[in-house]
């Protein structure tokens, strides 16, 4: 029965300890619950002066192993990217070898054929200031003439390729005949298949090729450049891209943007040109004697 009193009492005794803890607790929620409490304040003033320090200790080592890790990353970052540059820097020092190598024979070959270089290229940069096309006519006024350099027959060239050529001069500007007018002539030359031809203008957004030999390959998609012929213009200069051959006629639309021209470079290959009444290169003389007797227009075919 002692035994049986002893444990009722300590049940008693822990049943009211409880109580008093809960009541505490309750008390406590109370005043955390209060936002403008000054002793809440105090706590948690506390316990940030408690916390911060071990909060600040405990991040520096995180801090520094983020730190670490980054370096670590950057550090084979840096020696794939050091891998790959070597290696490219190899590539171009053999390049720069075989370059110097080609150069010198190319001057004991020019040696050997007594080679005399070509005329330097001189040019001005003009602002185009009018468009002057009509239904009649395809040209431009640039601002810029004799006083500029400009001369009769230069080269009308942009990034994309040829756009015309000088027809008229003043002193402070100068008329461009394009490539579309249907006044005008270019040498030119297929890049695949090198059949040459004479890109004629048609007043119209796209010129057409004339001239062709009747076993001529000139497909859609081939690209025109001048051929050199006639002595107008010089080899190589970007016209156009044949775009169709329905037919017998083939439509060549030009690499330059006429619509959007604002500057224009016009060049001075020093050429020998053969210009008939301001108008065109002397188609006669534009092809090769071999292929004279086999020539045909495109609207023949």
């Amino acid at each position: 029965m002692g035994s049986i009193g002893a444990a009722a009492a300590s049940r008693s005794w822990t049943h009211r300890f409880t109580f008093v803890l809960l009541v505490a607790f309750a008390f406590g929620l109370m005043l955390i619950g209060k936002p403008d409490s000054v002793l809440v304040s105090r706590v948690r003033m506390m316990m940030m002066d408690i916390t911060a320090p071990v909060i600040n200790a405990v991040s520096r080592p995180i801090d520094a192993a983020r730190e670490t890790a980054s370096d670590v990353r950057d550090y084979f970052a840096l020696k794939a990217e050091n891998e790959a540059l070597k290696r490219q820097n190899d590539t171009l020092l053999e390049w720069q070898r075989v370059a110097r190598e080609l150069q010198a024979e190319n001057a004991s070959l020019r040696d050997l054929l007594n080679f005399q270089p070509g005329p330097k290229v001189s040019f001005v940069t003009a602002s185009v200031v009018a468009d002057t096309s009509s239904s009649f006519v395809r040209s431009l006024i640039v601002l810029g003439g004799t006083r500029a350099g400009v001369a009769k027959g230069q080269a009308a060239v942009t990034g994309s390729g040829l756009a015309g050529r000088v027809l008229e001069v003043g002193e402070r500007s100068a008329r461009i005949l394009l490539i579309t007018d249907i006044n005008a002539r270019v040498p030119v030359v297929a890049e695949r298949s090198r059949d040459q031809a004479v890109l004629a203008g048609r007043n119209s957004d796209l010129p057409e090729l004339l001239y062709l030999s009747r076993d001529s390959d000139v497909k859609i998609g081939d690209r025109m450049v001048t051929s050199g012929q006639g002595g107008v213009f010089p080899a190589g200069l970007p016209v156009g891209e044949v775009v169709s051959v329905t037919g017998g006629h083939i439509l060549v639309q030009p690499f330059v943007d006429f619509s959007r021209l604002e500057n224009i470079r016009l060049i001075d290959y020093s050429l020998p040109g053969i210009l008939l009444n301001d108008l065109g290169v002397d188609t006669t003389k534009a092809l090769s004697p071999a292929k004279a007797g086999t020539i045909t227009s495109g609207a023949s075919e």
